[in-house]
């Protein structure tokens, strides 16, 4: 199986969070995984941070952000140039979609955990 970096956007440590989910799931399958949220902390063996940085080599950027405040990342997303974008339900957003599209970003309204389950990652 091909394994994607991918990049949580909107990560949580908590538990009844779906980025949460994500990141176990993600890792359950052994895709690398980064992610950026609203504080520092860890979801088993992921580190959480909260600045912008520079990842190599994202495949995936999964959104979990509402579209308020995924204006803040427009051009980070957009300078990791990731072969897709993820917008999670609660996500969409066709600013953002048609940017990326702009950019050769490939983009889904689609939920992480569903294309998980279903092999369709």
């Amino acid at each position: 199986m091909n394994k994607k970096k991918t990049l949580v956007l909107g990560a949580s440590d908590n538990p009844s969070r779906y980025s949460y989910l994500a990141i176990q799931r993600l890792r359950k399958n052994d895709h690398p995984v980064v992610a950026i949220g609203r504080k520092d902390s860890r979801v088993e063996d992921v580190t959480i941070i909260k600045e912008k940085k520079e990842f190599e080599n994202i495949d995936t950027v999964t959104l979990y952000l509402n579209p308020q405040h995924q204006l803040e990342y427009y051009d980070y997303i957009l300078s990791l140039k990731p072969n897709r974008i993820i917008f999670n339900p609660g996500a969409e957003n066709a600013e953002l979609a048609s940017l990326a599209q702009k950019n050769n970003i490939q983009t889904l309204e689609a939920c992480t955990l569903v294309m998980l389950s279903t092999n369709q990652y």
